[in-house]
């Protein structure tokens, strides 16, 4: 499939291929997944450890099958959903599953009038040699979303490939009903009311967004609680606001409990500005410019207004005690 670029993950290594290729005729086939896999949650865990374990009894490749974007972003723009994960989160975030091959399909005006046929022939069979395919039961693909598990095995039959399609879990790791079920749909919903504690419980990890550090007006400072104010990319999805317990992560690796505040800062401005800002614990120094992530481990209290000043003050105290608390 061309040189990859690999990418060292805590299980191993991991290819990851920008643009399909035509297979490798020695290679011995693949186990594939395909979908947007936007959040990489336990419920993609769980499809992908299927992938692996019959790669593994066979023989053959794992591969996951997904996008440089979101495909919604293109096919429907005005409703597409923010994101749980960039690019680069995605890819972070697959090469801890043990995966062979990540593949990734550039996803454009003409791959959305694509066929279904078309997509299987191309990358499944003519760039990844597929011998099983994993996905969902409820998986749609291919130009209008055509394409479904009965077109997958039925193509199947023509052209010498198995196709699994998985029931949609729950928190337990068992099929579930509809609205108990993990997806990415389910963790926006539960970020976007400010139900922190399950959607890490469905991410099974901690919601993370990464964005730059910018020059604010320095009202935190004069309260005595300076701030990194972090610029998220407006395609991602930000939780509910509210003041969070959470980690920063700088440039240099280096990760620092914080109290993090998200919200339209309504004592100063009425602007309606979202601003997520982060007050680092037992840190001073410049930040500015810096590339950073920050991790929303817990919800303190949602965002409040206050009779003045000083009970704000009193209330950014009792703030930072309680993540101090909850992070040590």
């Amino acid at each position: 499939m061309g040189d990859p670029h690999r990418r060292v993950g805590i299980v191993g290594v991991v290819e990851i291929h920008r643009t399909p290729t035509p297979d490798d005729s020695t290679s011995p086939g693949s186990v594939v997944t395909i979908g947007a896999y936007d959040g990489v949650h336990r419920g993609h865990r769980q499809v992908i450890a299927e992938v692996c374990r019959i790669a593994g009894e066979r023989g053959l490749r794992s591969a996951v099958v997904t996008f440089d974007r979101h495909p919604a972003s293109v096919v429907r723009p005005g409703s597409a959903p923010l994101l749980l994960t960039d690019l680069d989160q995605k890819l972070e975030q697959l090469s801890t599953t043990g995966i062979d091959i990540t593949v990734v399909v550039p996803f454009d005006e003409a791959r959305a009038l694509e066929s279904a046929q078309d997509f299987v022939t191309g990358v499944l069979v003519g760039c990844l040699g597929v011998r099983v395919v994993v996905v969902g039961e409820d998986f749609h693909f291919g130009h209008q979303r055509l394409g479904n598990v009965a077109l997958l095995r039925s193509m199947g039959k023509e052209h010498g490939f198995e196709v699994l399609g998985l029931e949609l879990v729950g928190l337990d790791g068992m099929p579930a009903r509809d609205h108990e079920q993990v997806s990415s749909t389910f963790i926006r919903r539960a970020l976007a009311r400010g139900d922190l504690k399950r959607a890490n419980a469905m991410l099974g990890r901690p919601y993370e967004v990464r964005g730059e550090v910018d020059r604010g007006d320095r009202r935190g400072r004069e309260l005595g609680f300076p701030t990194a104010n972090v610029r998220v990319d407006r395609s991602t999805l930000l939780p509910e606001d509210g003041v969070y317990a959470g980690w920063f992560q700088r440039e240099d690796g280096s990760v620092h409990a914080s109290a993090i505040s998200l919200g339209t800062r309504p004592h100063f401005f009425d602007d309606g500005d979202l601003l997520l800002e982060a007050h680092l614990l037992d840190f001073e120094g410049d930040l500015y410019g810096e590339s950073v992530r920050v991790t929303f481990a817990e919800l303190l209290r949602p965002q409040q207004v206050f009779a003045g000043l000083d009970d704000l003050v009193a209330q950014l105290h009792r703030d930072v005690d309680a993540a101090r608390a909850i992070l040590a």
